[in-house]
């Protein structure tokens, strides 16, 4: 049987280049909030767990003094490895491996993050207990969250996983938040914005099993009426435009 792992590295191997070039992905605008929201300064070390294409690590490098990424899949190493030679950035370091367990020492980190890497994750509550032994001072997570409606989460996911088969579960806001107080971690801080996208160009950069596109359309076309994926899906013209709801929490250690 193939494990999870085996399939996040088989989607994101696919998904290296688009995931890499994807606008929503580089949003300057965005990769700045997570920046200034996480309190990083020009002293701190920085960790970015699964790391992806480097471009969070590499929006830290610009105003730590060091910034390091983890991801399992050898061709997003590799992508954030380009990324930073075109910035011609000096203060990164890149790992390939798992994050559980991550493969650093206590407190390696001032300020550990992971943006849109929760819903990948079979067991969060692990991983973020592993960000918080590797941090001396604040943890940073940024992901997607679903509605606190159970019909609406559960079609969010449903979908997701047809979409995207690495996709694990993404979390209600208030389970996201529940995944701090069983790791001993304050109340974070939070901050809220939407990627928004269009269907055709979503599914353009996923790899989904060939069947299962007209499926993801067919539930996206059935939520213009009760936004049942909540994901605030309208029409515009012939094409559908949906919003991925997306939390910043950031909470100090104890």
């Amino acid at each position: 049987m193939t494990s999870h792992t085996d399939i996040v590295v088989d989607q994101f191997t696919q998904q290296a280049t688009p995931f890499a070039n994807s606008t929503a992905m580089r949003d300057e605008e965005a990769l700045r909030l997570l920046v200034d929201f996480s309190g990083a300064g020009a002293d701190d070390t920085v960790l970015d767990v699964a790391c992806g294409p480097g471009l969070v690590v590499a929006a830290f490098a610009k105003t730590c003094r060091r910034a390091a990424g983890i991801d399992i899949t050898p061709a997003m190493i590799g992508k954030a490895r380009e990324h930073a030679a075109a910035l011609s950035l000096t203060n990164v370091d890149w790992h390939t491996g798992n994050v559980l367990p991550l493969p650093f020492p206590d407190r390696s980190f001032a300020v550990v993050v992971s943006r849109f890497a929760f819903h990948h994750f079979v067991d969060p509550l692990a991983v973020l207990r592993e960000m918080a032994r590797v941090a001396t001072r604040r943890i940073v997570v940024v992901d997607m969250v679903a509605s606190d409606d159970s019909a609406r989460a559960d079609a969010l996911n449903k979908m997701e996983k047809l979409r995207d088969p690495s996709h694990a579960r993404t979390l209600p806001l208030a389970e996201l938040r529940g995944l701090f107080a069983q790791t001993g971690l304050p109340a974070p801080r939070e901050a809220f914005y939407d990627v928004r996208a269009e269907l055709e160009g979503l599914l353009a950069t996923s790899f989904p099993a060939p069947g299962d596109i007209a499926v993801i359309r067919k539930m996206f076309a059935d939520s213009l009426a009760d936004d049942g994926l909540g994901m605030k899906t309208k029409q515009k013209g012939d094409k559908i435009l949906l919003s991925y709801p997306i939390a910043i929490l950031a909470a100090d250690l104890a």
